[in-house]
């Protein structure tokens, strides 16, 4: 993943750097490519799912406007025709490509705009097919993640890693790929390319891969303790190596239930502050542990990124806020549009709004199971399971559970049975 930053520093509230700081700089800084299981490989993942269940169209579109009424404000760095990758002949050469490729990716990730996905499918569709270096597949492998394709995301990276003569592009993949493995629930072939990974690069990088892998299959504390000695010992390593270790110990804490991950949420976020991912993870840690006010905090300024909004909304409810209501319907809005356009954003995302906020079962239910047959991260694993006792639906949670088993899983935050 590339982490970035556009400003040295953040200022510390209550939560301590973790509210979105008004105007800054626009320009962001890509740093070390580091490995996450986070919205997308490189640039982290937001997902883009193809809704199957038809659901009733929004209201009626308006066509009636002002001639000087602004309909929609779009993003400053969208397309236009010079920016497409034959617009300026020659000179628009690979490297050229695959950094504004990259920029879309990182801006997407670091705005919640889905927009750029969009901006970036198009400069991909524009490029030729015999022309993509490695570092333009790898590219366009984290982009085939962000939106689900993870088959063709896969082919990609394993050409890349067969192909390649060039040890940092091969780096690159396997890191790509190990993420996309962890993702699916596939740590065999995760643990393969950590372990590869630790031999060509080792470093806070590899430890974390094989951290999260080891966590998954049985052994969440010996892979917390062991990399949480390797990190203390390597107050050297890069920005985005420290940001990824932290975030990677927060997780395993999440997974044991030490208070322990929300400060090191914390501490990720401080070190990458526009990190969409992490700032998801601290607020639902903070959702978990009661924490409505410290969400609201967490939370505000993010109205572009709809996990951020519900996680907030689900905090506005339970605190009685008088902006619940407004909240709820902007949401249901925006999911309607999705729908009738057949393409609905953050599927986990949909299922969690119908199960926290609209309590709603069987919708969460249906989108939970549709969404676990792709992406199976705890959080993923939780919203399931919840999903299924709303729902009574016990044959659903009997087979989540038996493939937790067959892993040998544990997680403090996934639903304990009934006793």
């Amino acid at each position: 993943m590339i982490r970035t930053t556009n400003k040295p520093s953040t200022t510390c509230f209550r939560s301590c750097g973790l509210r979105r700081q008004p105007n800054s700089d626009p320009g962001l800084t890509a740093l070390h490519p580091a490995l996450t299981r986070r919205a997308f490989s490189i640039a982290t993942l937001i997902t883009v799912l193809t809704m199957e269940t038809a659901l009733a169209a929004p209201a009626a579109i308006e066509t009636e406007f002002a001639d000087n009424a602004v309909l929609i404000t779009l993003p400053a760095t969208a397309a236009s025709p010079a920016d497409r990758p034959d617009a300026q002949g020659p000179a628009r050469d690979a490297e050229a490509a695959a950094n504004q490729l990259q920029t879309y990716l990182t801006l997407s990730r670091t705005a919640g705009d889905p927009r750029y996905l969009g901006y970036a499918q198009a400069l991909v569709d524009q490029w030729p097919k015999a022309q993509m270096t490695d570092r333009l597949l790898i590219l366009h492998a984290t982009l085939n993640q962000s939106l689900h394709r993870f088959e063709a995301a896969r082919l990609q990276l394993r050409q890349v890693i067969s192909r390649s003569a060039d040890p940092a592009s091969i780096i690159q993949a396997r890191v790509t790929l190990a993420n996309l493995e962890l993702v699916q629930g596939h740590y065999a072939a995760a643990g393969d390319q950590c372990d590869q990974l630790a031999q060509a690069f080792p470093g806070l990088i590899a430890d974390s891969c094989q951290a999260l892998v080891q966590a998954r299959t049985g052994h969440p504390r010996a892979a917390y303790d062991d990399l949480l000695t390797r990190t203390q010992r390597s107050p050297a390593s890069s920005t985005s190596s420290l940001a990824w270790a932290e975030g990677t110990l927060a997780d395993l804490a999440a997974q044991l239930g030490k208070p322990a991950a929300g400060e090191h949420w914390r501490r990720t976020l401080v070190l990458s502050p526009d990190d969409l991912y992490t700032r998801i993870q601290l607020a639902d840690w903070l959702l978990a542990q009661g924490d409505n006010e410290a969400v609201m905090e967490v939370t505000e300024g993010f109205a572009q990124t709809d996990a951020l909004m519900i996680l907030r909304a689900i905090a506005m409810k339970q605190l009685g806020h008088p902006g619940t209501d407004q909240l709820t319907e902007h949401l249901k809005e925006r999911f309607r549009e999705a729908q009738w356009r057949g393409n609905l954003l953050h599927q986990r995302d949909f299922a969690r709004f119908a199960l926290d906020v609209e309590g709603d079962a069987e919708t969460a239910l249906t989108h939970a199971q549709s969404n676990w047959q792709q992406q199976r991260e705890p959080l993923d694993t939780r919203l399931l399971l919840r999903a299924a006792r709303a729902a009574n639906a016990t044959s659903i949670a009997d087979d989540v559970k038996a493939w937790l088993a067959r892993h040998n899983q544990t997680d403090a935050r996934y639903p304990e049975d009934p006793s």
